[in-house]
């Protein structure tokens, strides 16, 4: 079944506490139904936001980042699969991929971390790899669907050629999205919501052009708009 608009968008809640993100979500109303809870928010109590968060009729994304030795990376999926959550990320190592996958339980869908959307090939040459960032995205998209993964996370100027190796049956998911004029922070590939809808992308992430905005809500409407009107 095709996604509405409204579900392809989650954004981000890279906030500093619980009571910053209830007053987000409240301000978000109805245009919002997904939302992502990285290491910022999980790490000032927002694991225990994710029920409140999912009884009031909102999924959630928890980007985690898991990459560990297989048997607690495991036994971390089978605690995630507990709370509801409908995302969960791992780094795109084979190992920590295929133990996330063989611990997935219920509901929740393992999304692997190709290359990081701060990182270019300068990045990884400084971090001792010998590829280019699209040469190793397409590397790992393909371990990925190998082992099972329910999709990936990669930044949009790479979906179109993980969409080539993957196929359908994988979820895309592209942070480092910017609307046209914004800032592109820290990020390095970035693209605007309409140009990663038309490359493949299945859900946009975004985090500081919604929730610095002076009116969030305006944001992700004009947002969810960009994506019903993208050609796919």
């Amino acid at each position: 079944m095709p996604l509405e608009p409204r579900e392809r968008l989650i954004v981000a809640l890279d906030l500093s506490s619980v009571e910053d993100a209830r007053a987000m979500v409240a301000r978000l109303g109805d245009t919002v139904s997904f939302y992502k809870i990285g290491y910022q928010l999980a790490y000032a109590g927002g694991l225990g936001y994710v029920p409140t968060l999912i009884d009031s009729g909102k999924r959630v994304f928890l980007d985690l980042k898991l990459h560990d030795i297989g048997h607690t990376v495991a036994q971390g999926v089978k605690s995630v699969g507990k709370s509801g959550a409908s995302f969960l990320t791992v780094h795109a190592y084979p190992q920590t991929m295929k133990a996330a996958v063989d611990a997935r339980d219920g509901s929740l869908r393992i999304l692997a971390v190709t290359v990081l959307t701060s990182y270019d090939d300068a990045d990884l040459a400084a971090a001792g790899y010998d590829f280019t960032v699209p040469e190793l995205v397409a590397e790992r998209a393909a371990q990925a669907r190998d082992i099972g993964v329910d999709g990936v996370v990669c930044s949009a100027e790479e979906a179109a050629a993980i969409r080539g190796i993957v196929g359908t049956k994988l979820a895309l998911v592209t942070p480092g999205i910017r609307p046209a004029g914004a800032e592109a922070g820290d990020q390095k590939r970035v693209m605007t919501p309409a140009k990663a809808i038309a490359a493949g992308a299945d859900y946009l992430v975004v985090g500081r052009p919604i929730i610095a905005a002076a009116d969030p809500k305006a944001a992700a409407e004009a947002i969810v708009a960009e994506i019903a009107q993208a050609k796919t």
